[in-house]
């Protein structure tokens, strides 16, 4: 299983590399004398903008090129993840919200489980709106230190891969209770910590709960809609407001770093609600500690800065 595991992380991660990095390399063969942004569709501190701060210098460095890693243009990715999320699981949404909105006129609705997925979809989700406003300073200033995040990408791995042993496995999305929704919205806050993984921060705390891992990573998809898509829509305010549709990134530029993102979130959810309803968490575990031991030993022996 652990070899078939591997056969299918492989060649997706490889082209996933490809994806991300090809247009650059053709940017820096096409333009040698210019520097090349490297546009990061992520939120400043996730694992792509992590791997982006290291393969740019490095690529630089093989290239005779300059890069600049550019992370502004993370609105774009984060919204056209979320819309990938929003049809994948457009059924669900559909239903809850419908469900929901019976319930607030009619008392006989609010005990249906779609209603209160409803409640639990927005009380898990003000742990890390509340949080986020009141720390936003801190955590784009002095979080975003490379050390943090290598201890971080290790100790969340640990924590998955305790929780995801110790889980007991017996509890579906149907046994979800207004406690478990706060502990897991306040298990999601804790990404707003650099190199903390959302989805998996949210998985941890399912599983120590004792909820199964497609129900567990349902609702880590379900419940991380509202947040991560008013991020997204926030962070591109940002940038159109500032720059306008002229900046660095215009209307194609933005559109073709949203369509990707689309793309590549659309497929990798399917394969990975199929991959963990049949696997354990473990190859995400040790993908997490590999790239804090990494980044660990470039950091030490002052390859990269933090």
């Amino acid at each position: 299983m652990q070899v078939k595991a591997r056969r299918i992380a492989r060649p997706f991660a490889a082209a996933v590399l490809v994806v991300c990095l090809a247009p650059s390399m053709l940017c820096a063969q096409q333009y040698p004398s210019r520097p090349v942004r490297l546009i990061v569709a992520t939120s400043p501190g996730g694992g792509t903008d992590t791997l982006a701060r290291i393969l740019g210098g490095k690529l630089g460095e093989r290239l005779g090129q300059q890069f600049v890693i550019d992370n502004r243009a993370g609105g774009s990715g984060i919204v056209g993840t979320e819309l990938a999320v929003l049809i994948f699981f457009r059924k669900d949404l559909w239903r809850i919200a419908t469900m929901w909105l019976k319930s607030l006129v009619k008392p006989e609705y609010r005990g249906h489980l779609d209603a209160r997925m409803g409640w639990y979809i927005i009380i898990g989700t003000m742990p890390i709106v509340v949080l986020g406003i009141l720390l936003k300073d801190v955590i784009e200033n002095e979080f975003r230190s490379l050390w943090l995040i290598a201890t971080m990408l290790i100790v969340m791995g640990i924590v998955l891969g305790i929780a995801d042993r110790v889980g007991r496995t017996d509890r579906t999305i149907k046994q979800m209770h207004l406690r478990d929704a706060v502990l897991m919205g306040a298990a999601q806050a804790l990404a707003l910590i650099p190199g903390v993984s959302r989805s998996g921060a949210t998985l941890s705390m399912g599983r120590f709960l004792g909820y199964d891992r497609e129900a567990a990573t349902r609702y880590a998809f379900l419940l991380a809609i509202p947040a991560v898509f008013g991020s997204g829509l926030f962070q591109l305010y940002k940038v159109v407001s500032k720059e306008g549709v002229s900046g660095p990134y215009g209307l194609p530029e933005t559109a073709l770093a949203t369509v990707i993102a689309f793309v590549v979130g659309y497929v990798i959810i399917g394969w990975f609600l199929k991959f963990v309803s049949t696997r354990s968490y473990r190859l995400f575990v040790w993908y997490r500690i590999f790239l804090g031991l990494a980044l660990y030993l470039l950091l030490g022996f002052g390859v990269i800065s933090a």
